[in-house]
This record gives structure tokens, sequence and C-alpha cells, in this order.
């Protein structure tokens, strides 16, 4: 059983910088991946970034839409996965959910992947 707990979302202005933990607790043997997911209403959940962690390395992928606007990283002694993305906009407004899955997996973009969640935070861009 993995526990995970997103925070740091809120309101914020188009053009500003947030950055969103994700505290895990459980079992984690690596490699595991920790995703980060995005939803806005009427619209169905989409991927945003992840990580691949095996011991003390770190692989990511980021989605489009994000690319050169988002970094994941993280803290080994706490541990979180922290989301910092830039350059917000208005389409950025979003519950954005963590994820863990065990093992390392091809289709790391797909959330079916994804066999914990957390509960979610909401961020908002204003323009």
């Amino acid at each position: 059983q993995v526990r995970l707990v997103e925070s740091g979302g809120g309101l914020v202005q188009a053009g500003d910088s947030l950055t969103l933990s994700c505290a895990y607790s459980g079992r984690t043997f690596s490699p595991y991946v920790l995703g980060w997911f995005r939803q806005a209403p009427g619209k169905e959940r989409e991927f945003v970034a992840a990580a691949t962690i095996s011991w003390n390395t770190m692989s990511t992928d980021y989605a489009d839409f994000v690319k050169g606007r988002a970094t994941i990283s993280r803290d080994n002694a706490e541990p979180t996965v922290y989301l910092q993305m830039n350059s917000l906009k208005s389409e950025d407004t979003a519950v954005y959910y963590c994820a863990q899955r065990a093992g390392a997996t091809s289709r790391i973009r797909a959330a079916n992947e994804y066999a914990y969640w957390g509960q979610g935070t909401q961020v908002t861009v204003s323009s």
C-alpha cells in the first residue's frame, strides 16, 4: 500500500510559478514511477510529467504542453517529489494528482498504469 498526499496548489496569476509537492509513504521498492496528472472541469485526466526512480537515479518525462516550463525533482530524505511549473497559463487550471506505480513502464503517460493516487490539489491560474 502506498499513500500519496499532494500540496502546494492555489490561486496564482498568469506568468507566475508554482511548486506542487507529493509526499509518499508505504511500500516503494526501486524501480518505481511517480507521475503527475491533471484534470480540468469537463475534460479527461491527462498526463503532465513523471519520474522513474531507480535507486539513486531518476529519469523524467514531460508532456509537450509543459516541456520547458516544468521540472520534477525529489527529496530522498522526505521522501517527496516536487513539480515546479513556470510561466503558468490559464489553461493550466486543473486539479493536479500525484500517482505511483511499482516498476518501470513504457506506457508512463497512461493513467491506468498507476495503482495509487493522491486526493489532488487545485491549481487556478487567473489571466
